[in-house]
């Protein structure tokens, strides 16, 4: 499912600002309108670095050697896994003309640290899960019974769907939630 709303704003604020950050919860489609974005640049070379692949992020222990002979898109998923990275963007849009897309999870910490380091460089796009106003009305329902992230709102089965809810509430209640600096076991907040 193209959210062409989203690539709208994306094209949009790379008019302005030399990074985008597009933010949001765990599993909102974040990666996957990334790279619809650089498929819709034939021609442009992108560059994609994933801070949860041992690779990527080993390449990135040194940006400067990694990112410096690059130009065009780079898009770096996972940044809240090395804000340290975030004076060396400053440097690199600063030097040359290269858009950086950064995708991560939102969250305070990490807007404060964009914020400081990148202050007038760089725009966020908040995307959240499917909303009604981004379907048809006839998913109505559908979007009421399995909610709008994509993978239970596009599961095969309604089983499907819930399967995914579920692993899904118990990943945000024991990972993300301590992440966040909350300290309430996951069986009281269930």
């Amino acid at each position: 499912m193209i959210r062409a709303t989203h690539l709208s704003k994306i094209k949009y604020a790379f008019r302005t600002h030399p990074i985008v950050a597009i933010l949001g919860p765990r599993q909102c489609g974040k990666t996957t309108l990334a790279h619809q974005y650089k498929n819709q640049h034939n021609g442009t070379k992108a560059y994609i670095f994933d801070l949860e692949d041992p690779e990527d992020l080993a390449a990135l222990e040194n940006p400067k050697i990694a990112l410096e002979p690059l130009s065009g898109l780079i898009i770096i998923d996972e940044i809240q896994r090395r804000p340290d990275l975030f004076p060396y963007l400053r440097v690199l849009v600063d030097q040359k003309k290269t858009q950086l897309l950064i995708l991560g999870s939102a969250s305070r910490d990490l807007i404060n640290q964009t914020s400081e380091t990148l202050a007038g460089r760089i725009q966020y796009i908040l995307l959240t899960p499917f909303s009604l106003a981004e379907l048809p009305s006839s998913h109505l329902q559908k979007l009421w019974e399995r909610g709008g992230f994509p993978r239970s709102f596009l599961a095969t089965t309604g089983p499907d769907s819930f399967n995914w809810r579920k692993s899904y509430v118990s990943t945000f209640l024991e990972r993300d939630i301590p992440n966040l600096g909350i300290r309430i076991p996951a069986t009281t907040l269930r």
